[in-house]
């Protein structure tokens, strides 16, 4: 007898991207969740163009039928490890877990952890390994997630480590572009803002070296500019793009215009910081210039970077943007906690 997950599955190729003729579904699906079950998430580019495709599947299916998984993870417990604020990742992992059945355990800062006594990170992650079965860590510092995922027996899934990496985001924002602009191939994409310290950026624009937009503008301050070996990086996969330092010599020809705060706290001279300090700033007026259907994005928090009244605009897509991350990430932990099957039950 097959379970309702496993009559659900098939559906999620019948609208491929980019496998066109699937013969055998079941020897396509297995292999997908295969890859997927027990496995880290720590870098963009640990991912393939199939995987993230069956992702974006069953994302869709999460977002329109929620309820027929919500025991889906029954049992299971997520660690929450969050060595830095949060607000939309830390709530949409757990709400995440919850809706599939699951439980949540962790915490949302150092300072209520023995780690504010001294607590060595390697013993914290030692401890809320033996009490999950997954663990979501975000921490300051670059390599912090793969360190935990060396030391974890259970999957590892890096919230953002320093200014490193946030692949989950990524996730997030190539779904977004899928959901709303039905692709990326053909799309002119802006980025602007904090190229340099912004880890949603690194992870973005490692995600957009596997779809490949038709254009791609850096946008950003001169002491901003993208960090030099990820422009290597992104260069040497063939990702074609252009560094600008004004949005005004390009606001026309962007169908996507994704923004990105400045990074406060990542900047190791506060005297850095004010020299950038509301350098940039889309307003109005700069998006009355752009095209009709233009998209604006942003991974949130917003300071002062993204003015409010473009909020109930028809370019606004940013709130929609946060929202997709409870069905993407209930789509990521169902298929690492091994909740799917393409089998019979």
């Amino acid at each position: 007898m097959f379970s309702p997950v496993t009559t659900l599955l098939p559906q999620l190729y019948e609208k491929s991207f980019n496998i066109l003729v699937v013969l055998d579904y079941g020897v396509l699906m297995n292999d997908l969740l295969a890859q997927f079950r027990h496995r880290d998430v720590i870098s963009m580019l640990d991912f393939n163009r199939d995987e993230l495709e069956f992702l974006f599947r069953l994302t869709d299916r999460m977002l329109d039928s929620i309820n027929e998984y919500r025991d889906l993870l029954k049992g299971k417990v997520l660690a929450i490890a969050f060595f830095e604020p949060s607000t939309r990742t830390r709530l949409s992992f757990e709400s995440a877990m919850l809706k599939l059945g699951g439980s949540v355990i962790g915490f949302s800062s150092e300072e209520s952890t023995s780690v504010a006594k001294g607590e060595r990170f390697s013993d914290t992650i030692r401890m809320l390994d033996s009490y999950a079965d997954a663990l979501v860590i975000r921490h300051r510092y670059e390599g912090s997630a793969k360190l935990a995922a060396e030391i974890a027996e259970h999957p590892v899934i890096n919230a953002g480590d320093g200014r490193n990496e946030h692949p989950t985001q990524a996730m997030l924002d190539l779904y977004t572009l899928y959901r709303l602009k039905g692709g990326i191939e053909r799309l002119s994409i802006g980025i602007i803002g904090d190229l340099k310290y912004a880890r949603v950026v690194n992870s973005l624009l490692y995600g957009l070296t596997i779809f490949k937009p038709r254009k791609l503008y850096l946008i950003s301050h001169p002491l901003l500019k993208l960090r030099d070996e990820v422009r290597r990086f992104i260069s040497s996969k063939g990702l074609q793009f252009e560094e600008v330092f004004d949005v005004n010599e390009v606001i026309s020809e962007l169908d996507v215009l994704y923004v990105t705060r400045i990074q406060k706290e990542r900047f190791p001279d506060p005297l850095e910081y004010e020299k950038v300090k509301g350098s940039y700033r889309v307003t109005a007026d700069l998006v009355r210039r752009g095209k009709e259907d233009l998209l604006i994005l942003h991974p949130l928090p917003r300071v002062d970077e993204l003015d409010t009244s473009l909020d109930g605009t028809r370019h606004a897509g940013y709130f929609k943007q946060a929202s997709f991350g409870v069905p993407l990430r209930s789509a990521l932990l169902a298929l690492i906690l091994g909740g799917l099957t393409s089998g019979c039950s």
